[in-house]
């Protein structure tokens, strides 16, 4: 965005989402997710189920757990599908910058351009070797969500990072409270999977 209008150019867009195509982006969403549903049958299939009797209490743990859980799969997604602020390509030709710098005598601004993505750069936008985009109010490509993290879709990472703490914090109080039980009962009455799944979700949430 220049001058309060958008500059025409092409996103990389899949139908109507953004999308970035990096393996190593893909494959750590993908792992995310793994995490995520792990987590939930972990919880729901193990934890809940093995030893707490209260059913009120059951009830509102899974309720507390799903809500977390829908929450942070969805600001995830939105993360990772929202253009963060590209900036189109190819807007160095001679007639636009002839007119940005026209432009420029009269109110002052600095004319940025990047070289990399051919492309005129607004003001505290940043090129992202990954995205091969400038980005406007870029801070950071995070490979988790497949993207970067800038002026469109802060504001959804700020939220999946919250979703992800909160819901980190509920896995480990059952953690914590599977394992102690199951070192009261000399793990006797715990699931076969009780032991790798308290280890891998403990070391989980402090992640």
């Amino acid at each position: 965005m220049v001058g309060g209008r958008r500059i025409p150019g092409k996103n990389n867009f899949c139908g109507r989402n953004w999308c970035v195509y990096d393996a190593c982006g893909i494959v750590c969403g993908l792992f995310t997710w793994l995490l995520l549903s792990y987590g939930q049958f972990c919880i729901l299939a193990i934890m809940m189920t093995s030893f707490e009797d209260n059913k009120i209490h059951q009830s509102i743990n899974f309720l507390i757990f799903e809500i977390l859980f829908v929450l942070s799969g969805a600001a995830h997604l939105k993360t990772m599908f929202t253009d963060p602020g590209a900036v189109p390509k190819g807007t160095l030709t001679e007639e636009y910058i002839a007119q940005l710098e026209k432009e420029q005598q009269f109110n002052g601004t600095v004319l940025y351009k990047c070289t990399k993505c051919s492309s005129i750069k607004p003001e505290r936008a940043h090129h992202c070797s990954v995205c091969k985009r400038c980005i406007r109010r870029m801070d950071h490509h995070c490979p988790w969500v497949n993207n970067c993290v800038g002026e469109n879709n802060q504001k959804c990472f700020v939220l999946f990072t919250f979703y992800i703490s909160l819901l980190s914090c509920h896995t480990l109080y059952w953690a914590i409270r599977q394992f102690v039980w199951c070192v009261g009962s000399d793990w006797k009455p715990c699931s076969v999977f009780s032991p790798p799944a308290t280890t891998i979700l403990f070391d989980f949430s402090f992640i």
